[in-house]
């Protein structure tokens, strides 16, 4: 298990208890060790500098109790913002009809990078209408090396 899922396992449900959700985690850095706490508000307002404080705080004692980083590192809890990453099955299901951005690990008919609008997700496939081309493609949840919203600043709030 990485240390990331690990981690998750261990703040999640504190943090759900209180009304947030967690939508990524992230420890990177080899010298300067950075852990990233992406968290959204269950309730659906915006989050705050106040959410951040109290989400550090509460992660701070649990990854402190459990001991699971060995060596120093910068706590950073922020907000997931416009252009969200897609961790999660869920999350493709949730943003269904949204402007998607992905990466695929693996080069696909000499591409890596697909955008389009997200139809959905089917057990392990992930559907979406690419831009331009008006064409379904499908992608296999597995072969996702990262994906996010792509941000509609015209609609944005």
């Amino acid at each position: 298990m990485s240390v990331e899922k690990h981690i998750r396992d261990i703040i999640s449900s504190s943090l759900e208890a209180r009304g947030y959700r967690v939508v990524r985690i992230q420890l990177q850095g080899s010298k300067r060790k950075t852990l990233q706490i992406m968290i959204e508000r269950d309730d659906g307002n915006n989050i705050t500098i106040d959410d951040c404080t109290a989400v550090s705080q509460i992660a701070s004692v649990l990854l402190d109790v459990n001991d699971l980083i060995h060596e120093s590192y910068v706590l950073e809890v922020s907000s997931p913002g416009l252009d969200r990453p897609l961790v999660l099955k869920e999350d493709y299901a949730r943003f269904k009809g949204s402007m998607v951005r992905i990466e695929l690990k693996i080069p696909r008919e000499g591409r890596r990078h697909f955008q389009g609008i997200l139809l959905g997700v089917k057990e392990d496939l992930i559907t979406i209408e690419l831009t331009p081309q008006k064409e379904v493609a499908e992608f296999a949840f597995s072969d996702i090396q990262k994906a996010k919203l792509v941000p509609d600043y015209e609609h944005a709030q």
